[in-house]
């Protein structure tokens, strides 16, 4: 599993030297996303997520845009979930935040995610389709994306656990150029108990089209809370933000 991994990860380093050395927009923003999740567990295999996110361009300032979302979820066999999701997203232009919205998009996509667990190695292997409404004109938009956590003073992700996580998402679509966006993340958290864990850390999001191209850091500030229900074994799971 490591060795077929390992071409991957050469692959994504690539890709974010690359996005470094093509910034468009040199003001570090912030990302504050909020997750409320009802996973599945030993009995149980339906669940759920809501979720909250905003942005803004520069630190703490210039909030030009926000999600709200949601999706039920389907645990297929062991480490293997399946996910329906909705949202509703809007993005304001950070120059002018009295005027209307520049975007609304209505969103639905499908996902299948596959965990991993390789003693202290936890990976991720998320894949998406997704079909976008922007401003009324339809989409399609294909994603994946790799994650690997690892706790630093338990060997799982557990009560009083701190963690590293990193990954690497790739934006695709069936139009020319079909490569759309790349985001890669590094960020430091900390399980509290069972339920509550935060995250903070550095997010890189590079954008492309025909006409534009650049990459735009951001601090990233994820605060995730698991509802575990009574009188069943939860699993092993891998604290990431659900979008």
């Amino acid at each position: 599993m490591l060795k077929n991994t390992a071409p991957v990860l050469l692959t994504l380093i690539m890709v974010l030297l690359f996005n470094t050395a093509n910034a468009q927009n040199n003001k570090t923003g912030t990302w504050g996303i909020a997750t409320i999740v009802l996973p599945g567990d030993s009995t149980h295999h339906w669940g759920g997520y809501v979720e909250l996110q905003g942005r803004t361009n520069t630190l703490f300032n210039q909030f030009f845009y926000y999600e709200t979302k949601g999706g039920i979820s389907y645990d297929i066999a062991k480490n293997y979930t399946a996910l329906i999701g909705t949202g509703r997203y809007v993005t304001y232009d950070y120059n002018n935040l009295d005027a209307p919205p520049t975007v609304k998009e209505f969103r639905m996509w499908e996902q299948l995610t596959i965990n991993s667990f390789l003693d202290r190695i936890k990976i991720e292997h998320r894949y998406r389709a997704e079909q976008r409404w922007l401003n009324g004109i339809y989409r399609n938009r294909f994603r994946y994306r790799l994650n690997l956590v690892i706790p630093l003073n338990h060997k799982k992700i557990e009560a009083k656990t701190f963690f590293v996580s990193v990954f690497d998402e790739i934006f695709l679509n069936n139009n020319a150029p079909h490569f759309e966006r790349n985001r890669f993340s590094a960020a430091f958290g900390y399980q509290f108990d069972k339920s509550l864990s935060v995250q903070a850390g550095w997010l890189d999001q590079y954008n492309y089209s025909l006409t534009t191209a650049g990459a735009k850091n951001n601090l990233a500030i994820t605060v995730m809370y698991r509802i575990n229900r009574k009188n069943t074994k939860p699993k092993e799971h891998i604290p990431t933000t659900i979008d």
